[in-house]
């Protein structure tokens, strides 16, 4: 583990990492966080009748699509061709809730971390914004990273 940020350069500036010379693997991370809401909004939205649409089937797309503009979104991000995202949806009754989970892989020079944390976020945000309307006290949290593989660095996992 890198003793130092990697995002400044010698004088302290921000910069890209240059990854040119690192060796091309697969990249997979695995990310994670939920969305709590009234009873009544995960009804609504497991019924499928609100007045939206399919809540978490949009959810889902906008998570892909986010995956995919992470390099637009944060600064010092490299843009990756991304092999693969899959955006797991999961009502939980106790407390009313959305699980989110969100794999992302690669072959590549710079692991996929972001694109696994940006698309939970966006996915829960546009969850959100699709039931804001009927209960504008849901709660995004505990977002973060589950599991990395690939690189230099190898795997890291939180999953016990």
């Amino acid at each position: 583990m890198p003793d130092e940020l990697t995002h400044f350069n010698a004088q302290g500036q921000a910069h890209m990492v240059d990854v040119g010379d690192k060796a091309s693997t697969k990249r997979v991370a695995i990310a994670c966080g939920s969305i709590r809401m009234q009873a009544t909004t995960l009804e609504k939205i497991l019924q499928g009748n609100h007045k939206k649409g399919d809540v978490l089937g949009i959810a889902r797309i906008a998570g892909i699509m986010a995956s995919k503009r992470t390099a637009d979104l944060i600064p010092l991000c490299h843009p990756l061709a991304l092999t693969h995202v899959d955006v797991a949806l999961t009502p939980q009754t106790d407390p009313p809730s959305i699980d989110c989970t969100v794999t992302a892989e690669t072959q590549g020079q710079t692991g996929v971390e972001m694109e696994a944390l940006t698309a939970v976020q966006i996915t829960l945000l546009t969850i959100y914004d699709m039931c804001k309307a009927v209960d504008k006290g849901m709660i995004m949290e505990n977002i973060h990273l589950l599991h990395k593989s690939g690189g230099k660095s190898g795997n890291w996992s939180s999953i016990k």
